[in-house]
């Protein structure tokens, strides 16, 4: 084995989650559409869910003396003005907004309150996993509209020993709540830059990426 030390440790768990998505019965060696876009916004999508340590913009309308740039804390709460310990994570920036309103209504008169993730690190469910024959297997926050491409940019790219395009993804079915599994061409993708082999990527999705045999 040439993996040593964190990748072990990466790697372990999702080897475990495909075992049991192979028992059962996912729907293993599919292809996904090629992504019809390029990435333009660096922030999360509509439906992000806060998480530990982001860093957020409370902005309150008229009461500037209100408004405030927080970071989540680890226990999951933040603090703002006249506002203490507000449970945050696990929330959309919309939901935590309204619990901001309802909190200060007790002191002015229909407040108008907006969060915007400024910086963020997302839950667990909100991160794509990389791992296997990768230069930096990680931990990556989702942003919309993220691809494999981008993924892959981030790691930095396919190791020495990497067979790219026997890499898979494996996906949680949001409806059945089963691991499914598909096919990546990885290679063609990085070494001969063919597009049709960049997918779209959802919140908690795992690349895996296999040693080449030879």
């Amino acid at each position: 084995m040439r993996f040593q030390g964190i990748r072990l440790g990466i790697w372990a768990p999702v080897a475990a989650a495909l075992l049991l998505s192979g028992c059962m019965g996912g729907g293993s060696g599919q292809q996904l559409p090629p992504a019809t876009f390029v990435a333009s916004r660096e922030g999360p999508g509509e439906e992000y869910v806060i998480g530990p340590m982001d860093q957020l913009q409370v902005f309150v309308w008229r009461n500037p003396e209100l408004s405030a740039e927080v970071q989540v804390r680890p226990d999951g709460r933040i603090t703002t003005p006249l506002i203490n310990d507000m449970p945050a994570v696990g929330k959309t920036p919309a939901m935590l907004a309204d619990d901001l309103k309802y909190a200060l209504s007790e002191y002015i008169k229909d407040p108008i309150v907006s969060v915007i993730v400024k910086n963020f690190s997302g839950t667990y469910s909100q991160q794509i996993r990389v791992v296997g024959a990768t230069e930096k297997p990680a931990s990556i926050p989702y942003r919309a509209n993220m691809t494999v491409l981008d993924a892959m940019i981030a790691v930095g790219g396919l190791s020495e020993f990497a067979s790219g395009n026997g890499s898979r993804l494996v996906r949680v079915d949001k409806q059945t709540g089963r691991q499914r599994e598909y096919k990546l061409r990885l290679s063609d993708l990085l070494k001969k830059g063919d597009t049709s082999a960049n997918v779209k990527l959802e919140p908690g999705d795992v690349i895996i990426i296999p040693e080449s045999m030879f």
